[in-house]
């Protein structure tokens, strides 16, 4: 391989394991012997009642030989709360079982399982699954059940915030049960077995997740993979109202074809900062565009060609820092905004501001993060589904501002200090693409340097990685870099062969890409042409810090 990461023999040796336990020799026979097994309470680290698997069924090898077969595992863990939901999980366990474990993180409001036979976020097109290299896989529905008709997504469900333990889990507490439930029915298929290594992958609220376990359980997991994590879940959720009352402002809202020209308009004044125009901006920090530049005459709406003064007022609130005057639980005291002023895509109109202003109630054309507000008002702060959401003003809660504290202290995964997780020799690759429209790359630079900060920039060096992605959105498709690297095999390196990643290079996976690549710069760094060299290559470009100069 030419990324810097790991030789080719290494991974060849991952998707090739050697058999172990009978689950090799007798996999459906083995398989089968799982179903209707309890789960004792006593093997999970927090309190249920215990459970069961509900199903457990052999798959046959893929037809085009990628993935081998496993027994596909259905539990379930019941609450300590008969009136809260169980706990959903499933278990992919291979037939060539590789004697490592990884756990996937969820989305949104999470409430359905995620693929175990699925990848990482930001995996490279034709890079295998960790199911395809052999890994035990597992994940949950975080502790509730979406309705799979709920529009536009089941990840916008908050509903279950209603409950006290579903929320609880949903805030964390399934991670530790999903995990050890999985740890138990894995030990029960491979009789004798632990798993050498285990690692946690998952972006947004499975980023959140990804650093909960390693500020909670520092000993769960030797390698976590945070992607754009939405760490600060309830200050994100209060931003988001913010949000949602300027853009529901009459004459505020900037439609799409508004939101596009503000999109090129940034592009052309801060493309060429890293010494080529090739549609992405490597230096956010060091864009600087003002909204105003594109007023319309005498600052009323004149089309599709101009902003007026209310709607650069709005976009100009959306990339500014917000602060709150009332100290929550977690502490936390604002929230920094967002970068659509920097070369944010807006092609994916419905996960930024959306195509219609929002409105009670909200429309399904609002945009993710007004309608994600408006689930958290409803369900989890005042548990009225009634509820306008816009009444509540986040700034100035008031007669929920007790509530909204205590929703902080159970939302905001917030500690600096991995310490713990370090001593126990666990390794942190942190990923955010630059151009996110809905969790924003800036909260994930100031949670690095608090713990930084904390655990001190040569101590930080041995264990976590931070790589900031210019141009990759949240959604990691239609953007100006679609970011593709094999982040599991540099955690394979580093938590199995003391390697850290050096050089790591991203591939653009968009279609038509090419495969041009780029430098993966840790923070600060950012990637920028030496002004020779093809630039669909990483090898033309450098890392630097500071300005764009």
């Amino acid at each position: 391989m030419t990324v810097g990461l790991v030789a080719a023999g290494v991974v060849a040796a991952t998707l090739a394991p050697a058999p172990h336990g009978s689950a090799a020799a007798d996999g459906g026979r083995a398989c089968a012997r799982l179903r209707g097994l309890e789960i004792p309470r006593e093997v999970i680290g927090l309190p249920t009642r215990g459970g069961a698997v509900t199903s457990a069924q052999q798959v046959a090898p893929a037809a085009s030989g990628s993935t081998g077969g496993y027994c596909g595992v259905e539990a379930r863990l019941r609450p300590m709360d008969a009136a809260a939901p169980s706990i959903r999980l499933r278990v992919a366990l291979p037939d060539r079982w590789n004697r490592k474990a990884m756990m996937f993180g969820g989305g949104g409001y999470d409430g359905t399982i995620p693929d175990v036979t699925g990848q990482v976020p930001f995996a490279l097109a034709d890079m295998p699954t960790p199911l395809e290299r052999g890994y035990a896989v597992f994940a949950s529905d975080s502790g509730h059940q979406a309705p799979p008709d709920h529009r536009p997504t089941p990840s916008l469900d908050g509903s279950f915030g209603t409950n006290d333990e579903a929320l609880r889990n949903f805030a964390g507490d399934a991670l530790k049960k999903t995990r050890d439930a999985a740890l138990f029915v894995l030990g029960e298929h491979y009789p004798g077995q632990r798993p050498r290594h285990s690692f946690f992958a998952g972006g947004s609220s499975g980023g959140r997740e990804a650093l909960a376990v390693a500020q909670r359980w520092p000993r769960d997991f030797d390698g976590v993979l945070a992607a754009y994590p939405a760490w600060n879940a309830a200050s994100l959720n209060l931003f988001f109202g913010h949000a949602a009352r300027v853009l529901s402002r009459p004459g505020a809202f900037p439609g799409p074809a508004k939101q596009r020209l503000l999109h090129r308009a940034v592009l052309e004044a801060c493309d060429g900062d890293d010494g080529l125009r090739d549609g992405v901006v490597s230096h956010e920090a060091g864009c600087r565009f003002d909204p105003r530049t594109l007023r319309c005459p005498g600052g009323a709406d004149r089309g599709d060609h101009c902003l007026s003064d209310r709607q650069s007022s709005a976009v100009r609130a959306l990339s500014s820092p917000l602060r709150w005057k009332y100290r929550p639980a977690s502490g936390e005291r604002g929230y920094p905004g967002f970068p659509f002023l920097s070369g944010a895509d807006m092609t994916t109109l419905l996960l930024g501001m959306g195509t219609e202003a929002p409105a009670h109630p909200m429309s399904l054309d609002s945009g993710y993060g007004a309608q994600f507000w408006e689930q958290w008002v409803r369900y989890f702060v005042t548990r009225d589904a009634g509820y306008d959401s816009l009444a509540l003003d986040p700034l100035r809660p008031g007669r929920w501002q007790r509530r909204v504290s205590r929703l902080s202290a159970l939302q905001d995964v917030n500690d600096p200090d991995l310490r713990p997780f370090a001593r126990a020799g666990g390794k942190l690759l942190l990923l955010h693409g630059t151009a996110d429209e809905l969790v924003s790359h800036r909260s994930t630079v100031q949670y690095f340097q608090r713990v930084r900060k904390v655990v001190g920039e040569r101590a930080m060096d041995r264990f976590a990685r931070f790589y900031l992605v210019p141009g990759a959105n949240h959604a990691n498709v239609e953007t100006a870099f679609a970011a593709g690297w094999d982040a599991v095999a540099a955690l394979e390196e580093w938590t199995e062969r003391g390697r850290a990643p050096r050089r790591p290079v991203v591939t653009d996976t968009n279609p038509g890409a090419g495969g041009r690549t780029r430098p993966l710069c840790p923070y600060p760094g950012w990637p920028r042409y030496d002004g020779s060299g093809n630039p669909d290559d990483a090898d033309a470009f450098s890392c630097r810090s500071g300005s764009s100069g």
